[in-house]
């Protein structure tokens, strides 16, 4: 028995949609709040949540934090909502423009730009809330629902960031997981974040007319972005890959090293 409301991070993005849906059903013991990725993370280590649905590479620097649930948020291809808009050949970029509200894609885009051109430039990060025409960088990282959209200026190339990377790696990505620090009853969360996942998917079309407006979308295209842009589950694939990029991280000094991946801690709820 639950004695106290369990504090519930979740993105305030429409791809965390499936993810929390119908979840005051399948945990009414908890209190879910939304919030960007990289404020959930800080307001998790502040024990300011309980759980959150945090960015890939901040469970990288956490090593006391678990995997509590295999519901997450990844692509298998491309994702539509990360994307880095070049005014510039990517092989002449000097300044990057990072949007704030995500290390894990702001690490992806390093990464590739990285291992592709053998390039580390000059970084800016772009406040919350700006947007592509508040930057004068060679390249510009956006995130979240504002990516969806077409840009207003014309840029010399466009990565879809999911997209390119799956195509570098051949592998998956996963940009988030449903993490707790120790200490969390992680058998009882891990099994409500995956029924609500399960119940999220097996009724997408209502959620998706439901949200569509609220992003400027049209019910078929949200439909369409959260069905095949979308991968909602932590498997093996997804393991393998979390680790890939861990290494590549590693490798260009963005985490700590020495961090452990673990991968049993939810497969006891299911």
């Amino acid at each position: 028995m639950i004695e106290k409301p369990l504090r519930i991070g979740a993105v305030s993005y429409l791809n965390t949609k499936p993810l929390v849906h119908r979840i005051e059903q399948f945990a009414p013991w908890a209190r879910v709040c939304f919030d960007l990725p990289s404020r959930l993370s800080t307001r998790l280590a502040a024990a300011e949540l309980d759980v959150a649905l945090i960015p890939s590479i901040n469970y990288f620097d956490q090593p006391d934090y678990h995997i509590v649930s295999d519901a997450c948020i990844g692509c298998l291809g491309p994702v539509l909502s990360v994307k880095l808009y070049f005014r510039v050949p990517p092989h002449e970029v000097t300044t990057l423009a990072l949007d704030e509200g995500s290390r894990t894609s702001a690490a992806m885009a390093r990464i590739l730009l990285w291992d592709q051109f053998k390039l580390k430039p000059e970084r800016e990060s772009l406040p919350i809330g700006r947007g592509l025409e508040d930057t004068g960088a060679d390249a510009v990282l956006l995130i979240g629902d504002r990516a969806i959209h077409p840009p207003q200026e014309e840029f010399v190339e466009t990565w879809d960031l999911g997209e390119r990377w799956c195509q570098w790696s051949g592998m998956p990505f996963v940009f988030a997981m449903w993490t707790a620090p120790a200490g969390v009853d992680i058998r009882t969360i891990g099994e409500a974040l995956s029924m609500a996942r399960d119940a999220g998917l097996d009724e997408l079309a209502a959620l998706a007319a439901q949200a569509a407006p609220m992003v400027g979308m049209t019910t078929d295209s949200c439909v369409s972005y959260l069905r095949d842009n979308l991968y909602f589950y932590l498997r093996e694939p997804q393991r393998k890959a979390l680790e890939f990029f861990y290494q590549r991280a590693l490798d260009l000094g963005l985490v700590l090293s020495g961090r452990s991946l673990k991968f049993d801690d939810y497969q006891a709820t299911r």
